[in-house]
C-alpha cells in the first residue's frame, strides 16, 4: 500500500523540481510524481519506514522560501477511522506503560511496531471505534513523556479505504463478504488462501466421507469448497486433520456441515454427548487472536456463548508448529466463533503478508525461545518473551516478521528421491507446508556423495523445512537409528562480519560451538563473492544447528545496526521491552 504524504505551509513560488531537490537533498528521494497545488502538495512512498523518516526529517524542521513545511499523512476526512499513528516514543518505554496510557481512551484492538531506523520507537494502533481514535489524537499529540513529545497521525484503515470487491472463489462460488482488512488495497488480484484447518475424532471421518465418498462430494459441491481429510497423517492417533479451502463463508459453511455430521453420528452411536470444535492455528497467528489479557478471546467467548480455550506451547513440536483451539457450546454456537476466531487469525496472517513484501528494514529472527525450544533466547523486538503472545495473558509486544534468508543444506546423494518424493509430490508438500522456496542442486560429479538443497524462505520457514528434512532422512533409515541426523549447512555473510563470528582468537565461534553442540568453520582467506560475502560452514544435528544459523544472523544483525548507526552519526540507543 502507498504512504500519501501532505506538504502543507508551501509558498506559492514552490516548483516540484525544488521539493524533488529538497527531499533528495536529505537522502529521501522521491520516486513517484508530486502532485502540487497552490500552498501545498501529496508525494507517495510504497514503503512506510520512507513516510516516515520523511516525516520525522521535514516536519517543522526544514523551510522553503521562508515558510517552514508541514509534513504528514495524507488521510481524508471520510477514511479516518480507528488506526493511528503515533511517533517519537522513548525508546526504553515500558509496553505495560504505553498500553495504559492508550488504554485511558478507548478499547485498543491492536498495537503494532514499525521498524524503522530512528532512535525512538513508531507504533500504529488500532482502536474499537473511530470516536475512540479521534480522542486518543487530540489528548495524546504533543503528550510530553520524558523529554519526549509525542507525534500523532491518522493512518489510512485499509478496511475503510479499500472495501474489497466482490471476489469469486476459483470455483465460481458465491461473493465473498469478509470485511476484515484488505492489505495491498484492491491491487490483489484475489483473495488470499487461508484454508481453515480442523481437528476431527478418527472415529467421524467415515462419516464426513460418506457411502462411496457421497457425504463429502455434496458437501464440497454446497459450500464450493475444496475439502482434504488427512487421513494417512498420524497413524492411530484419535484425531485426524481435515483442511478447507473456500472462501471465508464457505469455510463456515464447511465447518457447520461437519460438525452436524459429527453431532450426528455421535447421537446415533451414542459415544459423545457433545463434539466440539477443534480449530488448528499456527503459533505465530495465536497471540493476536488472544489478544492483550486475552480481551479478544473473551469477547468471542461472550458474544457467541461457547467456551474457548488454546493448547500450551510445550505440546508445540517441529512436526506441529499448530496449537489447537477448542471450542465448546451449541452447533450454532460453535459456528459463530469459527467466524469471529478465523478473521481475527485471517487478519493476522495478511497483516504478515504485507509485512514481508514491503521488506522493510525486517528483523532477522524467530521467536523459538517462545516455543520452549531453545534454552537459550533469541533477541526480539523489543523483548525476546512472548512476541506474539504466548499464553492467555500474552506479553504485549509488538511483531516483527524476519527477512528472506537462503541456506544451503547438504544431504546424502542416495536421500535425494525421498525428499523429492514420487513425481515431486514430496518436495512440493514440503514447500508448501514450511512457506519456503526449496530446490535440489545439480550433482558436482558422478560420484558427489552429496547434493546441494538450496532453501530460500523467512527463519520459520527455514526451520520448518530443515525439520522436516532433516525428519526425513531419520524417518527413511539414511542414518543408523541409533545415530543421530547431522547435516552440514551453508549460510552467507557480509565478509565485514566474518571476523565478528570468529571473535579474538577464535574466542566468539568457540563460544558459538560449546553452546549450540554445533561445529561452526569460517574457512580463513576466502575471497568474497559479488555480493561481498563469504561462506560459513555449520554441522550438527537439527536443533544445534538450527541455534548455531540463528546466533550468527544475531551477530550479523548488530554488525549491521552498528554499521548503520556509524553511517549516521547517531548515538546506540538499546530498546527495552
Amino acid at each position: 500500500m502507498m504512504n500519501k504524504l501532505y506538504i502543507g505551509n508551501l509558498s506559492p513560488a514552490a516548483t516540484a523540481d525544488e521539493l524533488r531537490q529538497l527531499f533528495g537533498d536529505r537522502k529521501l528521494p522521491l520516486a513517484g510524481q508530486v502532485l502540487l497545488k497552490s500552498g501545498y502538495a501529496f508525494v507517495d512512498y510504497p514503503d512506510q519506514n520512507w513516510a516516515i523518516r520523511a516525516i520525522e526529517t521535514l516536519s517543522g524542521k526544514v523551510e522553503l522560501h521562508g515558510k517552514v513545511m508541514e509534513v504528514d499523512y495524507s488521510v481524508p476526512k471520510k477514511l479516518r477511522s480507528r488506526k493511528i499513528q503515533i511517533r517519537n516514543i522513548p525508546p526504553h518505554l515500558q509496553w505495560e506503560v504505553l498500553d495504559g496510557l492508550l488504554a485511558q481512551y478507548g478499547t485498543v484492538e491492536n498495537v503494532e511496531q514499525v521498524n524503522t531506523d530512528t532512535e525512538t520507537a513508531v507504533v500504529n494502533v488500532t482502536y474499537a471505534t473511530k470516536e475512540e481514535a479521534k480522542v486518543a489524537i487530540e489528548k495524546l499529540s504533543g503528550h510530553q513523556f520524558e523529554n519526549y513529545s509525542f507525534k500523532i497521525s491518522f493512518i489510512p484503515d485499509e478496511e475503510v479505504s479499500s472495501p474489497p470487491p466482490p471476489q469469486r472463489s476459483r470455483r465460481g462460488g458465491r461473493a465473498s463478504r469478509e470485511r476484515g482488512p484488505s492489505p495491498g488495497g484492491s491491487s490483489q488480484p484475489k483473495q488470499l488462501d487461508f484454508p481453515l484447518r480442523i481437528l476431527v475424532p478418527t472415529q467421524f471421518v467415515g462419516a464426513i466421507i460418506g457411502k462411496e465418498g457421497l457425504t463429502i462430494k455434496n458437501l464440497t459441491k454446497q459450500t464450493q469448497s475444496k475439502v482434504d481429510i488427512h487421513r494417512k497423517e498420524n497413524a492411530g492417533a484419535a484425531e485426524k486433520p481435515i483442511t478447507i479451502h473456500a472462501t471465508p463463508e464457505g469455510c463456515s459453511e464447511a465447518c457447520r456441515m461437519i460438525l452436524d455430521i459429527m453431532q450426528k453420528e455421535a447421537d446415533e452411536t451414542k459415544s459423545a454427548e457433545e463434539v466440539p470444535l477443534k480449530i488448528l492455528a499456527h503459533n505465530s497467528l495465536v497471540g493476536r487472536l488472544i489478544g492483550k489479557e486475552g480481551r479478544n478471546l473473551k469477547k468471542i467467548e461472550q458474544d457467541t456463548g461457547t467456551k474457548i480455550t488454546i493448547s500450551p506451547l510445550q505440546d508445540l513440536t517441529i512436526y506441529n508448529p499448530e496449537r489447537t483451539i477448542t471450542v465448546k457450546g451449541s452447533i450454532e454456537a460453535c459456528s459463530g466463533a469459527e467466524a469471529e476466531i478465523m478473521k481475527k487469525l485471517r487478519e493476522a496472517y495478511e497483516n504478515d503478508i504485507v509485512t514481508v513484501n514491503q521488506q522493510a528494514n525486517l528483523i532477522p529472527g524467530l521467536n523459538l525461545s517462545a516455543l520452549g525450544i531453545f534454552s537459550t533466547g533469541l533477541p526480539m523486538l523489543p523483548s525476546a518473551a512472548g512476541a506474539h503472545g504466548t499464553a492467555a495473558a500474552a506479553s504485549y509486544s509488538p511483531f516483527a516478521l524476519p527477512a528472506q534468508e537462503v541456506v544451503n543444506l547438504f544431504i546424502p546423494t542416495q536421500a535425494v528421491g525421498a525428499i523429492i518424493g514420487k513425481k515431486g509430490q514430496h518436495i512440493k508438500q514440503l514447500a508448501r507446508f514450511a512457506g519456503a522456496s526449496i530446490k535440489i542442486a545439480p550433482a558436482e560429479g558422478p560420484d558427489a556423495s552429496e547434493r546441494m538443497v538450496i532453501i530460500t524462505g523467512p527463519p520459520e520457514a527455514q526451520f520448518k523445512a530443515q525439520g522436516r528434512i532433516f525428519g526425513k532422512l531419520k524417518e527413511e533409515n539414511f542414518f543408523n537409528p541409533k545415530e543421530e541426523v547431522k547435516l552440514e549447512a551453508h549460510i552467507k555473510v557480509p565478509s565485514s562480519a566474518a571476523g565478528r563470528v570468529i571473535g579474538k582468537g577464535g574466542k566468539t565461534v568457540n563460544e558459538l560451538q560449546n553452546l549450540t553442540s554445533a561445529e561452526v568453520i569460517v574457512p580463513r582467506d576466502q575471497t568474497p563473492d559479488e555480493n561481498e560475502e563469504v561462506v560459513v560452514k555449520i554441522i550438527g544435528h537439527f536443533f544445534a544447528s538450527q541455534t548455531a544459523q540463528r546466533k550468527i544472523r544475531e551477530i550479523v544483525q548488530q554488525v549491521k545496526q552498528q554499521e548503520q548507526k556509524h553511517a549516521q552519526g547517531a548515538p546506540s540507543v538499546p530498546r527495552s521491552k
